[in-house]
């Protein structure tokens, strides 16, 4: 079965509709995320974008089709610029867009636009048929190569008023930004479980390798933790832009931190076999690695030190 047929029969058994953020369920939400990384991170990143994009509609007061795999492609380079042209109700999008995960399968993409302004459009891909060019190309990695991530080039692709999703830099700046954000982090954290899972199931019992698997189990015992409390935090202050923020940003710095331990112990306790002989482990041992990239190391934590800066030092 192919990916897009597994993210499908998940959408059709109800596996995707989740708690929304502070919504009162979020861990519940975190966990769902979890066990789908656990399951397949290919599968998880298409799954955590779809949902992504659910509780985004919601936000602003939109229905989402529900016969419609949605994704959000919201990553913005310097050198690949999409704008929004036009004056209503003659508006259309031109330029490129990077990191489109999903492109040629999902149904439905909420993309930002930067220029002129901060934006939030509903695509319809297949009304777009024809104005859009795909090209899978420059993703040269095996890592991940099942969810079709391309650059998209969209050419005149005309965008009703309607189709504008809330107040110019609405997206940014609303609650649900940075509680959407925990949904990469439940992946990462599950991916990294299914490596746990495998050394469990291993008979080596030296001493190195027990010490390296009592690490694993403690890391990963730390992530589930990690993501129900940042679940029930949300859920106390589901409002509070600037408290989400540090929640996000914390959460994603030790979960990204305790990622790359496990690869890290994992490769020293187990070596290159399972890496090299043992597909499934060896693809999610690379997809983990590049997943984990979304969070932007330092530049992350100087935004979580400034808002923990901010919050104990308030303007007066």
């Amino acid at each position: 079965m192919t990916l897009e047929n597994r993210l499908r029969q998940l959408q059709r058994d109800g596996k995707l509709d989740l708690p929304f953020p502070g919504s009162g369920e979020t861990p519940v939400r975190h966990r769902c995320l979890f066990d789908l990384g656990r399951l397949d991170l290919s599968l998880a990143r298409l799954a955590e974008a779809h949902v992504d994009a659910l509780a985004i509609l919601a936000e602003a007061g939109r229905r989402a089709d529900p016969d419609a795999l949605y994704g959000v492609w919201a990553s913005e380079t310097p050198d690949q610029t999409l704008r929004l042209n036009g004056l209503p109700p003659r508006l259309e999008l031109n330029g490129n867009k990077v990191f489109c995960s999903g492109a040629g399968l999902l149904d439905r993409a909420l993309v930002t636009v930067s220029v002129p302004e901060q934006t939030l459009i509903d695509v319809n891909l297949h009304a777009s048929t024809g104005a859009l060019v795909v090209d899978g190309s420059g993703w040269i990695v095996s890592a991940f190569s099942e969810t079709q991530t391309a650059t998209v080039t969209f050419s005149r692709v005309p965008v009703d008023e309607n189709d504008i999703i809330g107040e110019t830099g609405w997206y940014l700046n609303r609650p649900g930004f940075w509680q959407g954000a925990c949904g990469p982090a439940s992946c990462w954290a599950g991916g990294a479980a299914g490596l746990v899972d495998y050394a469990r199931a291993q008979s080596r019992n030296d001493s190195h390798t027990l010490a390296h698997l009592g690490a694993l189990h403690a890391d990963a015992w730390g992530m589930g933790a990690y993501l129900d409390l940042a679940g029930k935090e949300i859920d106390e202050n589901p409002d509070d832009v600037a408290n989400a923020g540090i929640i996000a940003l914390t959460l994603r710095h030790l979960v990204e931190q305790t990622c790359t331990d496990i690869l890290k112990r994992f490769a020293r306790a187990y070596g290159p076999r399972p890496l090299t002989f043992d597909h499934n482990i060896s693809r999610r041992y690379q997809e983990l690695d590049l997943y984990i990239r979304q969070c932007h190391g330092e530049r992350d934590l100087e935004a979580l030190g400034r808002g923990v800066y901010r919050q104990t030092n308030p303007v007066t």
